[in-house]
């Protein structure tokens, strides 16, 4: 049995608090999230984020659309997603309530990640829908569950609707994301 893993550091939310740059923690790990996305990236996840908020608005939706904000899932995890919608106000500092909607846009250093580690963590917190935006495709995956409580892939050929905080339903075009 190798030695190695029991001497990788394990660190915690208030070990994370005190960090300065983009970082993330998975299980007690710190996993840089450098370098910054870049400007394709960023383009994606506001223009997703400003078709989620203003239909939402309209609708007169008690919910509320974030980006880039820290998740304390637990006390050695905190991820950083994308794009949120949470039901309700505006934390006050963290997210640390499950999102309603999780959006993560796929760039070259990230993408393995978020295809498996934040699939699977958004999974086992109960995300009711996780979208994977691949910007460098113009591609969407959403991943949703059904009456069973199990997540289904599906992929996204023109537009995508998604229902958040039970009564409001938002429709996204591909055209208006890329």
């Amino acid at each position: 049995m190798p030695a190695v893993p029991k001497y990788i550091p394990r660190y915690t939310v208030d070990d994370y608090a005190t960090w300065e740059g983009d970082w993330e923690l998975w299980d007690g790990v710190a996993v840089s999230m450098s370098p910054s996305p870049f400007g394709v990236h960023q383009l994606v996840l506001f223009n997703l984020a400003r078709e989620l908020g203003s239909q939402l608005l309209a609708q007169k939706c008690d919910a509320v659309v974030l980006g880039e904000v820290d998740w304390i899932v637990s006390r050695d995890t905190v991820v950083r997603p994308d794009v949120v919608v949470l039901c309700g106000g505006v934390p006050e500092k963290h997210i640390e309530t499950t999102p309603g909607f999780v959006a993560e846009v796929l760039s070259s250093s990230t993408a393995e990640r978020d295809r498996t580690f934040k699939r699977d963590l958004y999974d086992e917190q109960g995300v009711p829908i996780y979208a994977i935006l691949d910007p460098a495709l113009k591609t969407v995956q959403i991943h949703r569950r059904d009456n069973d409580g199990k997540w289904n892939a599906e992929s996204v050929a023109d537009r995508f609707e998604i229902t958040v905080c039970e009564t409001c339903t938002v429709t996204v075009r591909l055209a208006d994301l890329f």
